[in-house]
């Protein structure tokens, strides 16, 4: 994700120097570099060093317990199954995406995990187990109660506002996956056979080849 084109010093700010002074700030780039030095950093076209650097440091950070993983996991796929065109989410990479975001834009920390917990609280609830134990039925029972705003109870509300997050975030991962592009047929620019310019052109402009 090409999300953050931007000026080296917005990029300090997102790396968490902000209200840092120069020499604190460089102090701490530093020591993110001697951190990763044994990883080298691959700095992709169109991004900053430190935005590589950024990325390399929280790729290594972990939010997500195995228990909430499963879970996601469990959850992404029932989103985007696998079908006849293309593997599920999970096979195109949308956990570890969803991780990544965790960490890259903490603000959605607290409605993600405590979205889980309520799922889980909900499955014990009434299944006597969690969601990630019940069968599939009870899973999609489950599911169907929070995934259609308009028809949710109002006491699922909890359970609907995390279920709208979990869904954007399990299609964004799909979607700009290399299985995910596939998937809707976008071929990008693709090199076709060059003729010349057109006779009508060439006659308007009173030129020729």
């Amino acid at each position: 994700m090409k999300r953050r084109d931007s000026l080296k010093a917005l990029t300090l700010s997102s790396l968490g120097m902000v209200g840092l002074n120069p020499q604190e700030a460089l102090a701490e780039k530093r020591e993110l570099e001697t951190a990763l030095a044994d990883d080298p950093i691959k700095i992709p076209g169109g991004r900053l060093k430190e935005e590589a650097i950024r990325d390399a440091r929280l790729m290594k950070e972990k939010f997500f317990t195995a228990q909430e993983l499963a879970t996601v996991t469990v959850l992404a796929d029932i989103i985007i199954p696998a079908d006849a065109k293309s593997g599920s989410a999970s096979q195109s990479g949308v956990p570890a995406f969803i991780e990544f975001m965790m960490k890259d834009q903490p603000q959605w920390q607290t409605p993600m995990r405590g979205g889980l917990r309520w799922l889980d609280m909900e499955s014990r609830k009434r299944f006597g187990k969690t969601f990630v134990e019940s069968t599939k039925a009870q899973q999609i029972a489950l599911v169907d109660d929070i995934a259609y705003p308009e028809k949710a109870k109002p006491e699922m509300s909890q359970g609907v506002s995390f279920f709208n997050i979990m869904r954007n975030f399990t299609a964004t991962g799909f979607y700009s996956s290399k299985e995910g592009i596939k998937d809707i047929g976008y071929m990008g620019n693709t090199p076709n056979q060059w003729e010349g310019v057109p006779a009508d052109v060439l006659k308007q402009y009173g030129v020729s080849y």
